[in-house]
């Protein structure tokens, strides 16, 4: 897994979302999202949180925004790199060591997060399949990742 570069989720709003991996910001992050996947834990988990001009918010199996993995919560490796378009992030609550399983991926700038937020990787294809996510906190039907692969 140490020299994955990469991480596919094949969305059920149209198609495969292509993520270059940033083990140069945050190799715990990175290692454990793609242990995540290489695991299946993201096949079949909804976008619980899509809100337009913001962010897609993932990675709870339960789809309800307050679980995570079975795995202890990550130690925050905050960075510099800004949250923009395309930009992957881990989700966490007011503890800035509470980043687990959950993640989201920027719409447009979101620049107040910077420093705040770990940022783990970049969306390189495919943002058009997150754009076409469903919409909602949480949406009537949410979009799902279908499979999630660890290249």
């Amino acid at each position: 897994m140490a020299d994955a570069d990469r991480l596919t989720f094949t969305l059920s709003s149209g198609g495969d979302v292509v993520i270059k991996l940033r083990p140069d910001l945050a190799p715990g992050h990175v290692q454990r999202i793609t242990e995540l996947a290489s695991q299946g834990f993201y096949d079949g988990v909804a976008f619980h949180r899509v809100i337009p001009g913001f962010m897609a918010q993932g990675g709870d199996p339960t789809g309800t925004g307050t679980s995570g993995s079975d795995l202890p919560n990550l130690k925050a490796e905050f960075s510099g790199e800004p949250h923009k378009r395309g930009t992957c992030s881990m989700a966490r609550t007011s503890d800035p060591n509470s980043a687990n399983s959950q993640f989201f991926i920027c719409f447009d700038d979101a620049r107040f997060l910077d420093r705040q937020y770990t940022v783990w990787g970049e969306v390189e294809s495919g943002m058009e399949h997150v754009d076409n996510l469903p919409k909602g906190e949480p949406p009537r039907e949410p979009g799902k990742i279908v499979k999630s692969t660890v290249s």
